[in-house]
């Protein structure tokens, strides 16, 4: 059998930064077992609190978690998870990702930074050399999900993380409203053109139940992300009632899974993550 040989030496690697950092990322990546990209059409319909409860609701179930946050000009991940400070590095001049628990762990760009509140004001390379950084140049170790909070559409980020993490799989979150569904179904369209697979499709804010009468309210509509799913041959990974005690949790930067575990929010993310550990 004829083997082909990398021309590139190992000297060169070292003296070429852009070859040595792809060189980490794929040593990074193979000690990732599966990896997910979460999108969203359109901001506002809760993709980073489904990406970071997803990541909880996997840890607790016993999984080793990577979250990384990429949605560089608004980056929320820290605050929702209580953290403030800024990320250390090891020895071998890696960023050290804060610890949620034993078995979660994050990095996001607002934790490198001191002023949280200063714009982050970045074209599409400088992005794309930070997002590959985020993952070539973090101590993750070994981790059975690594789970990534896009921004919203499809601009550099989702585009570098397609490029950069060839066996990523998509998780496309909606609200049920058509103005939200419209923009998912470019969303979609995005992963089919550049060959990413798509997990399936989650609908957020999928009914309120009164907490006086116990009635199911369709505040933004009801059923949207499922016939969406449907129609665009996508599979539906299940709905996530909307929750004022999200918000609550939000702020204080307290997940709704620790403070109210029994929850129908919860639930249905416990339900979720089955089908992502599957």
């Amino acid at each position: 059998m004829v083997q082909i040989h990398d021309s590139m030496t190992s000297a060169q690697k070292q003296s070429d930064p852009r070859a040595a950092l792809e060189a980490a990322v794929k040593e990074t990546l193979d000690h990732i077992n599966k990896k997910f990209i979460v999108m969203s059409g359109k901001g506002g319909v809760g993709k980073t609190s489904t990406a970071v409860n997803l990541a909880i609701a996997a840890s607790r179930a016993g999984a080793r978690v990577g979250l990384m946050d990429v949605d560089l000009h608004g980056p929320d991940i820290p605050h929702m998870l209580g953290y403030n400070g800024v990320l250390d590095v090891t020895a071998e001049n890696k960023l050290l990702p804060f610890r949620y628990n034993d078995r979660l762990s994050a990095v996001s760009v607002e934790s490198l930074i001191e002023d949280k509140d200063n714009a982050i004001i970045w074209r599409g390379p400088v992005k794309h050399s930070m997002i590959q950084q985020f993952i070539g140049q973090t101590a993750w170790g070994d981790l059975d999900l690594l789970i990534v909070d896009a921004p919203p559409g499809t601009g550099d980020e989702p585009l570098t993380v397609a490029q950069s993490i060839k066996d990523a799989r998509a998780i496309i979150v909606t609200t049920p409203q058509e103005v939200s569904l419209a923009d998912v179904r470019k969303s979609i369209n995005f992963c089919k053109t550049v060959k990413m697979e798509i997990l399936g499709l989650i609908e957020n804010m999928s009914g309120f139940a009164c907490p006086h009468c116990n009635s199911v309210l369709d505040l933004f509509g009801s059923g949207g992300g499922e016939r969406t799913a449907a129609a665009m041959a996508v599979n539906f990974l299940g709905a996530v009632p909307f929750d004022p005690q999200m918000v609550e949790c939000g702020d204080e930067g307290i997940a709704v899974q620790e403070r109210y575990p029994d929850s129908p929010v919860t639930r249905a993310y416990v339900k979720i993550v089955e089908k992502l550990m599957a």
